[in-house]
């Protein structure tokens, strides 16, 4: 008969595993949703993946320096990811005005309209802590 402590361990393992294999379920199931296509056949992926290549001619060397310093604060391993989307957001808001280049003020409307509502209140601070000026921007924050 096992002892009580070796079923206590089984039990402790079971649990975490069961754990780990439900977080990573969550961010599989979040990435297969990005990929469904949507209603005009391409898919949200395939959105930022057009968005960044039509607007890549237009960053500039500071607007990518820029970028890298808005998307700081994202823990490393999501960073690359995070870049992607934002940098998405940026060209399509780029390429809606029909400007020449990428501005630090195109950077910061896009990196407030790719950032969700749940994280503005983090964003805020972030923004005040570095000095960028995003009261033209305040109402997509509401």
């Amino acid at each position: 008969m096992p002892s009580q402590s070796f079923m206590y361990f089984l039990l402790f393992w079971a649990v975490v595993l069961l754990l780990f294999m439900s977080v990573g379920g969550y961010f599989m199931f979040r990435k297969f949703m990005k990929v469904l296509p949507k209603a005009d056949g391409r898919s949200k992926l395939d959105w930022q993946n057009h968005y960044v290549d039509a607007s890549r001619h237009l960053w500039t060397d500071t607007s990518k320096a820029f970028l890298e310093k808005l998307v700081s604060p994202v823990p490393g391993p999501f960073r690359d990811i995070a870049r992607h989307s934002i940098a998405a957001k940026i060209g399509e808001v780029a390429l809606e005005k029909g400007v020449s280049e990428v501005t630090e003020q195109i950077c910061i409307e896009g990196y407030i309209l790719a950032t969700p509502k749940r994280d503005h209140k983090s964003l805020i601070t972030f923004l005040e802590k570095h000095g960028i000026d995003y009261s033209p921007y305040q109402h997509l924050l509401n």
